[in-house]
């Protein structure tokens, strides 16, 4: 089965860090594109960070550019977000998501939902960044 498991979120104060993971199932990270999302009550959804299908090379949303960082360890099939100097702005309901696709996909354009890229998603993982 094709499945992804966002884990990590929970209630953090500002300025601190947090790290998210996706663990994935049924395939394999290093093949396909990958990213990760917010949405905020009230807002669109976005994307904040994705990588390249073929090469894994990374974007930022400039609104996270800096403080967070995407990552993979294949040996644990497995997909991090590490958030750093948290701000209330970052509270939301954070989202793990692939295509699969053999295609070759930019970072880019995966983060860029009014694509509509993806094609699976994990059930999202609540960050609430509040003192």
């Amino acid at each position: 089965q094709v499945q992804l498991v966002e884990s990590g979120g929970g209630l953090v104060q500002p300025g601190k860090s947090l790290r998210l993971s996706c663990t994935a199932s049924g395939f394999s990270l290093d093949n396909y594109a990958m990213g990760w999302f917010r949405r905020a009550p009230g807002n669109e959804r976005e994307g904040l960070s994705c990588i390249s299908s073929r090469d894994a090379i990374p974007w930022y949303a400039d609104s996270v550019k800096g403080r967070f960082t995407i990552s993979r360890d294949l040996a644990k099939n497995t997909m991090y977000l590490d958030m750093n100097k948290l701000e209330p702005n970052d509270t939301g309901n954070y989202y793990c998501a692939t295509r699969l696709s053999l295609a070759y996909i930019r970072g880019s354009y995966f983060c860029g939902d009014e694509h509509r890229a993806q094609d699976r998603w994990g059930q999202g993982t609540q960050v609430t960044v509040s003192p």
